[in-house]
């Protein structure tokens, strides 16, 4: 009767031991997944900038005036200082993968009202990002690079005058 006493209590402290490793293993993956989790940074998009929905700028129609917009959009991002007047309303999304690296821009679009001389709202463009060019979601047109001189040929325009 002792003998199987005594088997028992040591086979209960037998898995009493070995629990503890395990809980110490436990404990010890929670501590270093905590501390690794902190690497990790946001996975997500953020948008940074102006932000409205597509609604807000189907309200803006030619003929509007300054006041008009002002009151619709809000105030400008940015505005024109060369050529004529025009607001333009920025916003960026960006992709933060993990913290200790750079932010990776995915879109960005730029929301343009250009007024005319009465400050009346004379054209509305909405541009964005797409294989690294300007591209005009309102028109559907893309700017050419229009007469831009190459190396080549200024160096043979050189050479013709001498």
């Amino acid at each position: 009767m002792w003998f199987g006493i005594a088997a028992n209590v040591r086979s209960k402290k037998a898995p009493a031991s070995g629990s503890r490793s395990v809980s110490l293993k436990i404990a010890l993956a929670a501590a270093l997944s905590l501390g690794l989790g902190g690497c990790l940074g946001y996975d997500g998009q953020v948008i940074h900038g102006y932000q409205t929905d597509a609604r807000t700028f189907d309200q803006v129609r030619v003929g509007s005036s300054a006041e008009q917009i002002l009151t619709l959009l809000g105030t400008p991002t940015t505005t024109s200082t060369v050529g004529g007047d025009a607001w333009y309303y920025v916003t960026q999304v960006t992709d933060h993968g993990l913290a200790f690296m750079q932010p990776k821009l995915i879109d960005q679009r730029v929301f343009a009202v250009y007024f005319d001389k009465n400050k009346k709202v004379e054209r509305v463009a909405n541009y964005g990002v797409q294989d690294g060019k300007v591209f005009d979601f309102v028109s559907r047109t893309t700017p050419t690079a229009g007469a831009e001189s190459s190396l080549l040929k200024g160096m043979f325009l050189n050479l013709m005058h001498f």
